[in-house]
């Protein structure tokens, strides 16, 4: 009985103070819909980032003059095995590594009388900051029957510089968006909660507890706040399906593994956060007018 008192106070207000509602409702569109926005641009990129490290390797060369044996090849297979900075070491015989070439280069292959190329192994490191340290392991001393060893040293420095960078602007923008987006919110909420004081102190004269008061408001807050997400929604809904296979034809990368995050996790993420802002922007902003 109490619930159903609150709910159809809080919607004759929604409907008496329709301005305020109006801007409350605007306000968390944008805020979600600029957060919509920089989660899906910062979970891909975050994500191209990740994907750009696991292509980073460690390459070992064996020597072709004379040909390395086959223990010395199983020797370095199991000096790789027990190094737990690697996640896995993939043999490449040479005849493979000719066919991989013949694929890329057809044009520097075409002449061959013989393959020049050598067995390798590629390294590929848990993380792709043991890079440079399963690198260093390999060449001092250098293994019996290795040509060289390939860490790709100034290519590794950059891709880690750029996802470290990347990673930490992500974080930063979040949390001032976020922050930004809730001061917003609560200084539009304030506004109108400021313009109907008068009517909380009679309530409070009149014998209303602080949680009778606070009830309206904080509804109206998550009225506001799922009104304001689902349009923030519906807005991104209306971008995924018409701007972005326009922004995909220009040279965004199509591998399946660098990837935004799931729209629908994503709309969940803003329903609930329109919700949370809501209620706590009204519920916090509202202490100050209870002091009567």
């Amino acid at each position: 009985m109490r619930l159903r008192l609150l709910i159809s106070e809080a919607w004759r207000s929604l409907g008496a103070n329709l301005s305020t509602t109006v801007a409350a409702t605007m306000t968390v569109l944008v805020g979600m819909f600029l957060l919509g926005l920089f989660i899906a641009l910062g979970s891909w990129t975050l994500s191209w980032s990740n994907h750009v490290k696991r292509e980073l390797l460690v390459k070992v060369y064996f020597q072709t003059e004379p040909q390395a044996t086959r223990a010395q090849e199983n020797a370095v297979a199991r000096l790789l095995s027990s190094n737990p900075k690697v996640k896995v070491a993939t043999f490449v015989p040479k005849d493979e590594a000719l066919k991989r070439m013949e694929k890329r280069e057809p044009e520097l292959t075409a002449g061959l009388t013989s393959n020049p190329l050598p067995d390798s192994f590629e390294v590929t490191p848990v993380k792709a900051e043991y890079v440079e340290s399963i690198f260093q392991n390999l060449v001092h001393p250098l293994p019996p029957g290795v040509q060289k060893v390939d860490d790709a040293k100034q290519l590794s420095k950059r891709v880690l510089k750029v996802a470290h960078v990347i990673e930490a602007i992500f974080t930063i923008a979040t949390l001032v968006l976020l922050v930004a987006s809730t001061l917003l919110i609560a200084n539009t909420i304030r506004l109108s909660i400021f313009s109907r004081r008068r009517e909380i102190e009679v309530m409070k004269l009149v014998g209303a507890t602080n949680w009778f008061v606070r009830g309206p408001f904080m509804i109206e807050g998550l009225l506001c706040g799922l009104a304001g997400s689902l349009l923030a929604v519906f807005f991104l809904v209306l971008g995924k399906e018409i701007a972005l296979p326009a922004i995909l034809q220009h040279g965004l990368s199509n591998d399946p593994d660098v990837h935004a995050l799931g729209f629908p996790l994503m709309a969940l993420i803003l329903l609930c956060m329109g919700l949370g802002l809501g209620a706590v922007g009204s519920g916090v902003t509202l202490r100050r007018f209870l002091q009567v």
